[in-house]
């Protein structure tokens, strides 16, 4: 039989049979895809037409193409009829009715489809759907595959290749999914004509458009996408999907190997930016609930593993992921797991990775700490280029204004966190499941985000165009066992005013966690309001200032995000603060140095958002007005707190104060005192272009301090 399904040969489908009932990684896998086929086929067969935007025509039609692919796929495993039987019936169908609907209306930017309100999940529908027809295709007749190639098929490739040839070109993720829909879609039903366009582009060349185009051109040296995990995650499913039919009916064309294993180094770009519990950090327009254990994500552990490492973090992953592709490459992962023993968290370490297609447009930051409890401390340090894409449609922009945004990561939980965006998915009565209005006036602010505002205006004054001129320069970069940091700077976001962050995490002995010491520096000739923004969760337990309480909620300001701010709470604290909240298990503190006029606020969202469309979330800002400024905080992680046994220990941290010694162009100088008396001086230098043998000397308290490298602790 010369025919072979796409992504799975007969052979390979053998193979996974034997793994039917067993207790495998894959054997619970296919149990688990068998499982929702089987919930889902006593629905029945049912075709929509046109509806609301996200609402049950839209999910109809998603549910179908899913369970379409799940059908094809199983049936090669299982050989059960009724699931061959099922996407057939499906197929054709769909095939009847396709050429009668009418374009659907768009509700966004993204042009529509027949079926879909946009192209994208017509594209996504396409892949899948041919995906179930190469695993079916030698069962049905010559009729059955005329009538399925021809009303369904063709129509579709002609409405994405010619109808909408402007997005078919483009470098973008939804690019991604249009020339791998087609492109599979080719390869199912024999015409290499159309996966030509979707190789090489329109015009053949490869780089205006075309696979090759967005895997040259859409990612960074060191693989890191400009949109963020949560789009690059969503990326990865047309890559492998296609690339997989690719090296099975087009070896020659060595994808795998494309430009240095582009498609390698992307993935363990987006890998390696997870926290240690799986979820993706939300950067730009962003789920909060997004991990790795999304379908793109598995799919690649798994081809990863069979194509290029059988590397202990992806066997780490499947652990977490607690599945494996059904796919000859997961069987692979499945067995590797096997024979692995016993596995420790993923860990991907301390490292730094570039933005830009040329990888000169700053990047992000990420320091991680691992206990002798395998317990993981984590800071990321965002400073890349604007995170929007305008070649797709100008309205499209999932940028946020975050410069120098900070997370911590500590004892399987984010300790200051990213708002994300602002949309509730598929769900029809809140803005169609679409980005909801207070996306753009609350989530992509500045101040919706751990960073500084200045005169709580937004970085780049919330403009796209300005802010994509932009972007941030990495400042030094040191990885160590006890003490490693991170540093960058970015310049001009704000007129007049210049900003360094640097974060220096370290062990301090009778510490039982690495506490996290944050140095944010602005300077400027003009003075200004510099607020320091933190997001956190959980619930103050105490602070050493006295704070008076709102009389009547207020927002905060009214604009740039500060209008949907209720003003809680706010003290002055001139000689420092510290604030404690209990989250988890765990205890959180943040002592801060102050100057003369410091304030804390404790504010919430919820302002100005007549459909509570805002999660209702804590967040507490230093303010300080001056020219040249610099916040010092310490985070440190302490205690332990277990209601249901009544038990709490380490209430209180040990750091009891920090403070500012110097701060130049050439170097920083802050002290620590401990609760037992004990000083911690962490000296920074900020010069430019810093390296291991710098030399700097700073003057503090008369005396001279001279130390090489970028941090010297002492």
């Amino acid at each position: 039989m010369s025919y072979q399904p796409l992504l799975m040969s007969f052979e390979e489908a053998a193979q996974l049979r034997t793994h039917l009932n067993t207790d495998s990684l894959m054997g619970r896998s296919i149990a688990t895809e068998v499982a929702a086929l089987e919930a889902y086929l006593p629905i029945g067969i049912e075709i929509p037409g046109h509806g609301e935007a996200g609402g049950y025509e839209h999910n109809r039609h998603k549910q179908n193409y899913i369970h379409l692919d799940l059908a094809g796929r199983l049936y090669l495993i299982t050989q059960d009829p009724r699931y061959l039987d099922y996407a057939k019936t499906m197929l054709v169908e769909y095939a009847k009715v396709y050429t009668s609907f009418e374009l659907n209306t768009s509700r966004d930017s993204n042009p529509p489809g027949r079926i879909f309100h946009q192209t994208l999940n017509e594209n996504m529908w396409m892949l899948y759907a041919s995906c179930a027809y190469s695993c079916i295709r030698h069962e049905l007749t010559q009729d059955e595959q005329q009538l399925i190639e021809n009303d369904l098929f063709r129509p579709m490739i002609d409405l994405f290749v010619d109808t909408y040839a402007h997005d078919f070109d483009i470098v973008h993720n939804h690019g991604l999914w249009a020339v791998a829909g087609v492109g599979i879609c080719g390869y199912a039903i024999n015409d290499q004509a159309s996966v030509d366009k979707a190789l090489y582009g329109l015009a053949g060349d490869s780089v205006s458009g075309g696979f090759i185009a967005q895997l040259t051109q859409l990612f960074s040296p060191d693989g890191y996408y400009m949109e963020g995990p949560y789009y690059h995650r969503f990326s990865l499913r047309p890559i492998y999907l296609f690339a997989e039919a690719i090296e099975r009916r087009q070896p020659e064309i060595g994808i795998y190997d494309l430009k240095d294993q582009v498609i390698k180094t992307t993935t363990y770009a987006v890998m390696s930016t997870a926290f240690p519990n799986g979820v993706l950090p939300a950067l730009n327009d962003s789920s909060k609930t997004m991990d790795i254990k999304d379908e793109g994500v598995l799919i690649a552990t798994s081809v990863c593993f069979k194509r290029y490492s059988q590397d202990e973090n992806l066997m780490s992953m499947a652990v977490h992921q607690d599945k494996v592709w059904v796919h000859g490459s997961g069987a692979a992962l499945s067995d590797g797991v096997a024979n692995a023993g016993e596995l420790a968290g993923f860990n991907w370490g301390s490292l730094q990775l570039t933005d830009g297609a040329e990888g000169d447009r700053g990047g992000i930051s990420i320091l991680r700490h691992r206990d002798v409890k395998n317990d993981d401390t984590m800071a990321l340090l965002w400073f890349g280029q604007h995170g929007s894409d305008h070649k797709l449609h100008s309205a499209l922009d999932h940028g946020h204004f975050d410069a120098l945004h900070l997370s911590l990561f500590n004892h399987g939980q984010e300790v200051t966190h990213d708002y994300g965006f602002g949309r509730w998915v598929n769900v029809e009565p809140k803005f169609g499941g679409r980005y909801i209005p207070e996306n753009k006036s609350y989530c992509k602010q500045t101040v919706a985000h751990n960073t500084v505002v200045v005169d709580q205006t937004s970085q780049n004054q919330g403009d796209t165009a300005t802010a994509e001129a932009r972007w941030g320069e990495s400042h030094f970069f040191v990885k160590g066992e006890k003490q490693q940091a991170m540093s960058a700077f970015v310049r001009g976001y704000y007129p007049g005013v210049d900003q360094q962050r640097t974060v220096v995490m370290f062990e301090i002995e009778g510490i039982a966690k690495p506490v996290v010491l944050d140095l944010f520096r602005l300077t400027s000739e003009q003075e200004h309001t510099y607020d320091y923004v933190v997001h956190h969760s959980g619930q103050i337990i105490r602070t050493d200032f006295d704070y008076q309480m709102a009389s009547k909620l207020k927002p905060l300001g009214d604009k740039s995000g500060y209008q949907h701010l209720w003003n809680v709470a706010s003290g002055n604290v001139e000689q420092g603060s510290l604030v404690s909240w209990l989250m988890g298990n765990s205890y959180y503190s943040m002592v801060s140095s102050a100057n003369q006029g410091s304030e804390v606020i404790f504010a919430r969202t919820g302002a100005n958002d007549p459909d509570f469309n805002l999660r209702s979330e804590p967040l507490m800002m230093l303010r300080q007005k001056g020219s040249t400024h610099m916040f010092a905080n310490v985070y440190e992680t302490h205690g332990y707190f277990n209601e249901a046994i009544e038990a709490s220990t380490d209430a209180r941290g040990q750091v009891d104060k920090v403070e500012v010694l110097t701060h130049t162009d050439a170097g920083s100088a802050v002290k620590l005192t401990l609760n037992s008396g004990k000083e911690v001086n962490v000296f920074v230098s900020n010069k430019v272009g810093v390296t291991d043998e710098t030399e700097t000397s700073l003057t503090v308290n008369d005396h001279n301090v001279n130390f090489k490298g970028a941090v010297h602790i002492a």
